[in-house]
């Protein structure tokens, strides 16, 4: 049985003040027992958040693929582990955009991860245009099979993430959401075998909220939420942790 997990994605967001969020998020996650909560801060908050908060999961936003070297501004998993951090994002949307990470790399980055005794949530979703033509199943399965790691089991999270629902205020339909996660758990079948990919949660993100957090959540295949900008108060993310211990 995969336990639920809602993992808030702080972004670039966030000093030392924002970590007084933690408090009630903590206290909502101790009441959720069936419920697996985490927050990703910035990376120069991860310590801090850690310290305020030990019983709470603490992750990072992204890894290098290497564990040391000349990579300036990067940040190695055994860095992550150091700081607290049991898990991390790879392949986001944005950084796939922004900073040009291939499936390649994201596997690179995944399977070092793992490998340092890192979580690796690995990002995977389709823009507006793809959307709109119908091509959603081919560019997810083809994102997964170059980004996924040959690796199962709870060292592995898949995060399903339309780009075009990501702060936009929009959704797909649930019957959209569950027909992409259904291809999702096909292609984890077909990489991993059915035993080690029955243990792989995946996760919706996009637009997440206190209004769509349970009709999203009650979608087969659909194991918990990474969610953005909902995740950045006590007061937007704690309503989406109590859907999911519903």
């Amino acid at each position: 049985m995969r336990r639920t997990l809602i993992a808030g994605n702080w972004k670039m967001n966030g000093t030392r003040a924002s970590l007084a969020e933690l408090d009630a998020i903590a206290a909502a996650a101790t009441a959720a027992p069936a419920v697996d909560v985490a927050i990703c801060p910035p990376f120069t908050l991860i310590e801090r958040a850690v310290s305020r908060q030990p019983g709470l999961a603490i992750g990072g936003q992204d890894c290098h693929a290497d564990a040391k070297g000349a990579h300036t501004g990067c940040v190695a998993a055994v860095m992550l582990i150091e700081a607290g951090a049991s898990m991390v994002i790879v392949g986001h949307s944005e950084r796939r955009a922004d900073q040009h990470e291939t499936d390649a790399e994201v596997k690179a980055m995944a399977v070092a991860a793992i490998a340092a005794g890192v979580i690796a949530i690995v990002c995977c979703g389709e823009t507006r245009e793809h959307h709109e033509a119908g091509d959603t199943k081919a560019v997810v399965t083809e994102q997964l099979r170059g980004s996924l790691p040959i690796a199962g089991g709870d060292a592995l999270v898949v995060a399903y993430e339309p780009i075009w629902a990501i702060g936009t205020g929009l959704t797909p339909t649930v019957d959209d959401v569950a027909a992409v996660h259904a291809t999702i758990r096909g292609v984890l079948v077909d990489l991993l075998g059915a035993d080690r990919a029955d243990g792989v949660r995946i996760l919706y993100g996009g637009s997440v909220n206190a209004g769509n957090a349970a009709e999203l959540l009650g979608v087969a295949d659909v194991d918990g939420a990474l969610v953005g900008g909902a995740s950045l108060t006590a007061e937007a993310f704690v309503p989406i942790i109590e859907a999911a211990a519903r």
